[in-house]
Order: C-alpha cells, then sequence, then structure tokens
C-alpha cells in the first residue's frame, strides 16, 4: 500500500542552497511538513512519515540531496 501524502513531496530546486534557508522555504510552500536540517552521516530513523523532510547538509551547512517526504 502507497502512502498518499499532500501537497509538494520533493524539493530539487533547493540542493546547493544553505540548509536554514532550505527549511523556512519547504515549510512554507507545504505546511503539512516539518523540515528537519540533518548533517550528512547523521543517523535518523528509517520510518516513513508525511509530516517530516530530511534537509541533509554538508560541514558548510549546504543541501547534498534531494529534501523529501520521509
Amino acid at each position: 500500500m502507497e502512502l498518499q501524502c499532500p501537497a509538494k513531496n520533493s524539493w530539487p530546486e533547493l540542493v546547493g542552497t544553505k540548509g536554514e534557508k532550505a527549511a523556512e522555504r519547504i515549510e512554507g510552500e507545504n505546511p503539512h511538513v516539518r523540515a528537519i536540517v540533518v548533517l550528512v552521516g547523521t543517523v535518523v530513523t528509517m520510518d516513513y512519515r508525511c509530516d517530516r523532510v530530511w534537509v541533509w547538509v554538508n560541514k558548510h551547512g549546504l543541501v547534498t540531496r534531494v529534501p523529501r517526504r520521509g
């Protein structure tokens, strides 16, 4: 069974931008989610949640992966 989440699900245009700014934009575009900035290599839970977006950043704070719901 596939989960259906309302509104936007990914933000490829934010790769390379500052993580905090990306999180603000994500939450502004989709009020159904909370964007969480995470340093690459950090261990996170693998459960899928429609109300969460991981924003993966490098040591310089730049987004390295497409932010997606999950």
